[in-house]
């Protein structure tokens, strides 16, 4: 009896297995849209869109995952500048120009002009025939600066009679810098600091009791959910090119097409959330002042 018990708690655990295996097995498919997303392609048109080039994005943070699963892999993506490059064609303000790859693209054009023909085309056209690279009127410099883990930890159990339940939550913060900076003068036109929360769960359930003489029941089981910390470099970034356009606006280094967008709801809300932290810096900054006045006029 306890062997055919055995047998059939087995295949019942073989059975999970193989119904998690093809559950959990999901096609590619495009990214998720996050909110910032969505508010970064509903921008109010641009007067001129902005040549813009990124020559890199780079991560500054110098951190390492936690072990055990450190193994020298980085906290924060390295792919940054493609994400920011993205960002700035979604928003529909700015005409990205390759920087990056530019080797790569000098190469290819020295190829088409060894060969005095280019792709797809019959005749041989003048050497000219590629025209100019097209030039950048702004440069965006800045990267991550900053990411730390376990800026926030908690949790809560309870267990009564051999039956427990937990849940543990850690959250992480990511910060990146943006700058536009004037190709002509080299003067930064715009600086924006953007923050976000990396949030990690797990929830845990468990069952350890005697049901009757030598016979021990035990199950537990339980799940974790971690916030994707590229996902979370991505919305910072995209934050951080809406706050981007909109003080450059507000400062007149671009405009919108309509002066009455200003006004609108979305540009808005994130003026107010520029206006609200900078009165916060405001007055943190007077409190900071007024012992040191008390003291010189002592």
């Amino acid at each position: 009896m306890i062997s055919r018990t055995l047998v059939l708690a087995c295949m019942a655990l073989a059975g999970c297995g193989s119904t998690l295996r093809t559950s959990y097995w999901n096609p590619p498919q495009l990214t998720p849209v996050s909110e910032t997303s969505r508010d970064l392609m509903r921008l109010p048109l641009a007067k001129g869109k902005i040549v813009a080039s990124v020559y890199g994005f780079r991560d500054q943070t110098g951190q390492y995952k936690a072990a055990p699963d450190s193994s020298f892999s980085t906290a924060v993506t390295q792919g940054a500048g493609s994400m920011l490059v993205k960002a700035l064609g979604d928003s529909g303000w700015f005409i990205p120009v390759e920087r990056e790859g530019l080797q790569n693209l000098l190469t290819e054009r020295r190829i088409v002009r060894a060969l005095g023909t280019p792709p797809g085309s019959n005749q041989k056209p003048p050497a000219d025939t590629l025209g100019g690279l097209l030039p950048a009127s702004i440069l965006l410099e800045g990267g991550i600066v900053a990411y730390e883990q376990d800026v926030r930890t908690g949790g809560l159990g309870v267990r009564y009679f051999g039956i427990g339940a937990s849940d543990q939550f850690r959250t992480d913060q990511v910060t990146v810098n943006l700058r536009a900076v004037d190709i002509r003068t080299g003067r930064i036109l715009v600086s924006v600091s953007t923050t976000k929360t990396v949030y990690s769960l797990k929830v845990s359930a468990d069952v350890f009791r005697f049901v009757s003489f030598k016979r021990l029941l035990e199950a537990e089981t339980g799940y974790t959910t971690n916030e994707p910390a590229q996902l979370c470099v991505r919305d910072a970034i995209e934050a951080a090119v809406i706050h981007l356009i909109i003080q450059g606006a507000r400062e007149s280094h671009w405009a919108f097409k309509n002066p009455a967008d200003l006004n609108s709801p979305i540009v808005r809300a994130y003026v107010d959330a520029q206006r609200a932290y900078l009165t916060r810096q405001e007055v943190e900054q007077l409190m900071d002042r007024t012992p040191l006045q008390e003291g010189t006029s002592n």
